[in-house]
């Protein structure tokens, strides 16, 4: 076995150039694609809710069509993925500008384990995707009776804890 001697200023910036690429993901500048147009990296937002029986995933995805759209559930993974086509116009006078983002996204969440993948559904209205992900059952209390004396008690007994009743 070699021993190693432990750099503390390498690791730092190890973890400094870490963090500069993930910081450069959430703000990427415009990148040149040619002399005239540029792109931004497009991340739709999304927002993730619960009702009494499911979780409740929103994304925004205007300009996209059912089509243009995936989802995957894989080991408690659901992801989803897809991409917006740039428009590219041409024009001869003037000048314009492009500011809506183009490109390919994709977005992973981990789901808690015992979803059933088969019960995943999604719709998908007027560039609004939702995907509804059922919560898996609950394990519910068994009772078990327990005998005092001669009078038997009846406690509620849990995972995780036991009350007497």
């Amino acid at each position: 076995m070699a021993l190693i001697r432990w750099e503390p200023a390498r690791e730092i910036g190890t973890i400094q150039s870490e963090m500069n690429r993930l910081f450069n993901t959430f703000f990427d500048t415009p990148t040149s694609v040619s002399n005239r147009a540029t792109f931004r990296r497009w991340i739709p937002a999304m927002d993730l809710g619960e009702t009494e029986g499911d979780y409740v995933l929103k994304a925004d995805l205007p300009g996209l069509s059912e089509s243009d759209v995936k989802i995957e559930v894989e080991d408690n993974v659901l992801t989803i993925s897809g991409e917006r086509k740039a428009e590219h116009e041409e024009r001869k006078d003037g000048y314009y500008r492009i500011e809506r983002s183009s490109g390919s996204f994709r977005r992973s969440l981990t789901l808690p384990e015992g979803v059933n993948p088969e019960a995943v559904k999604a719709t998908f209205d007027r560039g609004v995707l939702e995907v509804h992900v059922p919560k898996p059952e609950q394990r519910k209390p068994r009772k078990v009776e327990i005998t005092v004396g001669s009078e038997p008690a009846t406690i509620e007994a849990s995972d995780s804890t036991e009350q007497a009743a």
